[in-house]
């Protein structure tokens, strides 16, 4: 049957050529001439509240040289700010009072977390000062018997993981960027990673939070309980708000039992009818322990074989069309092979499947992986890379990439030397959310909005949503117009308006002025 054959850390990635500002690339973002700038004053109040090593100064942040154009710059080097200082609260107390003073003179602030994001949403747009969380890193209490962790927002998700995995447990969430990415960063942004599909999203598995609001008010809402209907579900509105109603600090996450069985398998497939058609298969088959159905298309092996995987073998021989990436959780594994390999078995026999392979030990499992998790950070080595976040209906996923490549390869704009030198499709099946990339030659605005108005407006009239689980933040604001009603569009102003009436926190992002 197959064939016995046989994770990746993401870090910032800078093409040697940065991004221009923001500001230039996009003049249609005015600075809130209300916004105060950064005075002498401000620095020495800064300093009675931070250790010198916990503030980064740099009065020239645009230079090249600057130590500060990490922190200005996103991870796809697409979006970059000026903010001339960068702060690293080590407390809940610091935060207070920084947001505290911020308010009172009226200074814009940026939350950043691992700047492992995409839509530009952890970026200052002009210069805004950057709160960035990365030394608020302790797991502060861990019930082994509910499996609640609470953490500090700058733990990073893989270290949480590792804290999880000799008591028994694991994450609800597991991203490429794990081993860089915050805690805070994913609820800010409400992640939901390859296993949606089976511990859902953060909406549900975050019990409670830690949030200092724009006026300095601690919001000290760190519930460890699963249920508690007494009013308002406050964490609610700060989940996937992006920081722009507050700073959250401090997390009550609801960890799942780690599986005693793993099993993944890669299969081959010449349709993205043949993928749906997989897709209904497992959940026939493998139901309660499916924990993930991923799939990519032929290109983004070839990137990834290119840029990072140069010595390994593709697992599969042959060429496919798409490639499918299972896996199953449980508690037996005997109970657990038996499922799969009848199902696997059912795949080839009906000729769903033309070829597949199964991971024989956790090294293999890791490298199966690695083929589906080394995408994103492919193509951004392989120059300025634009990535898409949508969500729709899964009979339509490709459809999207499929009508994106005739449209561009029909005005000649994409191939290799060309405008678009590629354009790729992948994502989770499980839960109707695809990721188009392409790589753009060089740093030309018009072609990169060519290809956002192209992207956006196909999900939208198709009913779908303009970002699955990345965030609005700077990439996808002046869509929202389109994407929301204005009830729903007046209705998130209101609230902005009474917990921040400053508008401080994350200005230019997710609500369109």
């Amino acid at each position: 049957m197959f064939r016995p054959r046989f994770i990746h850390t993401s870090r910032t990635v800078l093409n040697k050529n940065l991004t221009p500002l923001t500001r230039v690339k996009h003049p249609e973002f005015k600075r809130n001439p209300s916004f105060a700038k950064i005075e002498n004053k401000d620095l020495d109040f800064f300093k009675t509240v931070l250790a010198p090593n916990n503030i980064l100064h740099d009065s020239n942040p645009d230079e090249v040289s600057s130590s500060l154009i990490p922190y200005n710059t996103d991870w796809f080097n697409l979006y970059r700010g000026s903010s001339s200082l960068c702060l690293f609260p080590t407390s809940t107390d610091q935060v207070s009072q920084i947001l505290k003073y911020c308010n009172q003179n009226r200074l814009a602030v940026v939350a950043q977390g691992g700047r492992t994001g995409v839509s530009g949403g952890a970026s200052p747009v002009f210069d805004e000062i950057i709160v960035n969380t990365s030394k608020m890193n302790k797991v502060r209490h861990f019930d082994a018997v509910s499996g609640v962790a609470v953490v500090d927002a700058g733990v990073i998700l893989e270290a949480l993981d590792q804290f999880l995995e000799p008591k028994g447990y694991t994450v609800p969430l597991d991203l490429g960027a794990k081993g860089s990415c915050q805690i805070g960063g994913n609820v800010s942004t409400n992640a939901g990673g390859l296993r949606l599909m089976k511990f859902g999203n953060l909406h549900g598995n975050v019990l409670g939070l830690e949030v200092v609001l724009p006026d300095g008010t601690v919001l000290e809402n760190l519930s460890t309980l699963r249920k508690d209907n007494t009013g308002y579900d406050l964490k609610q509105l700060f989940i996937g708000a992006e920081g722009t109603l507050g700073l959250i600090t401090g997390i009550s996450l609801l960890t799942p039992r780690r599986p005693k069985a793993v099993n993944v398998a890669m299969v081959a497939l010449d349709s993205f009818e043949a993928v749906q058609e997989a897709f209904v298969m497992a959940k026939e088959d493998l139901s309660e322990i499916l924990s993930a159905f991923e799939f990519w298309d032929h290109d983004s092996v070839g990137v990834v074989k290119r840029e990072m995987m140069q010595d390994t073998s593709y697992p599969i021989q042959g060429k496919h069309a798409f490639y499918a990436l299972l896996e199953t959780q449980g508690s037996k594994q005997e109970h657990d092979q038996e499922k799969l390999d009848s199902y696997l078995g059912r795949l080839l026999e009906s000729g769903v499947a033309m070829d597949g392979v199964m991971a024989q030990d956790a090294k293999q499992i890791n490298t199966l992986w690695s083929w589906r998790e080394k995408i994103p950070e492919s193509i951004s080595k392989s120059g300025t890379a634009m990535t898409y976040d949508v969500a729709m209906e899964v009979p339509l996923l490709y459809k999207l990439v499929e009508d994106a490549k005739a449209h561009f390869g029909h005005k000649g704009l994409l191939g290799p030397g060309k405008l678009y030198s590629n354009l790729l499709g992948f994502g989770h099946v499980g839960d109707g959310n695809l990721h188009i990339m392409a790589n753009l030659d060089g740093f030309d605005h018009d072609s990169q909005e060519a290809m956002d108005e192209f992207v956006f407006d196909w999900t939208m009239r198709h009913n779908g949503s303009i970002t699955a689980e990345h965030g609005v933040g700077v990439s996808k604001v002046n869509y929202m117009n389109r994407a929301k009603s204005k009830v729903q569009l007046d209705l998130m102003k209101t609230l902005k308006n009474a917990i921040d009436p400053n508008g401080i926190m994350n200005p230019y992002k997710v609500i369109p002025e």
